[in-house]
């Protein structure tokens, strides 16, 4: 459809497209603006800060390996002891700084009973790093 046309046949419907050439050279204008405004942007202090090097400290405590036999023998790192001297032991470990790790290696066939008294005189004795070793290996 021509503007300026002549042709009186019909009625000049309104025009219904958008004029999309300013919209575009605004964004163009603003991409230059931001091409040249961001090197500006990244400027840094350069600071010579000072290297530490230190290796971590790791004092690793010693640990207790109770054995529990399914006869019911107890075995304090491999010396055979009885359910009352427990007491003592587990008192004396309590004692030492840093404490020591207690960890229960039972029998498979030994009544949970028996683990859990063994658990309940140590923590009274005021032992809190209690563990379970087991091996999954043996089936």
């Amino acid at each position: 459809m021509a503007i300026g046309s002549f042709d009186g046949r019909g009625q000049q419907a309104p025009m219904a497209e958008i004029n999309v050439v300013p919209l575009v050279d605004v964004m163009l204008v603003l991409l230059v603006i931001f091409i040249v405004t961001a090197p500006l942007l990244t400027h840094s202090v350069k600071i010579d800060l000072p290297k530490a090097s230190s290796s971590p400290n790791i004092t690793r405590p010693e640990h207790v390996q109770l054995g529990i036999r399914e006869d019911g023998s107890l075995h304090w790192n491999g010396a055979a002891v009885e359910m009352q001297e427990l007491e003592s032991h587990f008192s004396a470990a309590a004692m030492q700084q840093p404490q020591p790790e207690l960890h229960i290696r039972a029998d498979r066939l030994v009544p949970y009973e028996r683990v859990a008294q063994v658990m309940s005189k140590a923590a009274k004795a005021g032992l809190v790093r209690i563990g379970f070793v087991t091996d999954p290996s043996q089936r």
